[in-house]
């Protein structure tokens, strides 16, 4: 039986450190840094991140927060700023070692949600 996109990530502990990496760079970020410096509560928003991540690579954990539309109406996140996002999320896949198909299955996830973030 093939691995599930969770397993081929490294479960739980890896995607928890894949999560952090990705909420670090964002905030580094100058193309969307500024979207994080109104998060009051960031180890809330690198949980969410985790969940996210988990639930959505076939993983048990289930995610608590805000549908993708609702999370981003009223937004107008730019393409640009989509795509600094999915560079954010490929730059810690590879601090974290992670391979092309992984990488492939991640992007088609972010892109597959792209009209529900995307100038909503």
């Amino acid at each position: 039986m093939e691995k599930t996109l969770y397993e081929r990530l490294g479960g739980a502990e890896a995607i928890r450190k894949l999560a952090n990496d990705i909420a670090e760079n964002h905030m580094a970020n100058p193309l969307i840094k500024t979207r994080f410096d109104i998060v009051e509560d960031m180890d809330k928003t690198k949980e969410l991140v985790f969940q996210f991540i988990c639930a959505g690579t076939g993983g048990p954990q289930a995610y608590t927060g805000r549908d993708m539309l609702t999370a981003h109406t009223g937004m107008n996140i730019s393409e640009q700023e989509f795509i600094a996002v999915v560079d954010d999320i490929l730059k810690a896949m590879d601090k974290n070692n992670l391979g092309e198909a992984e990488k492939k299955d991640m992007l088609a996830i972010g892109y597959s949600l792209k009209d529900e973030i995307i100038r909503v």
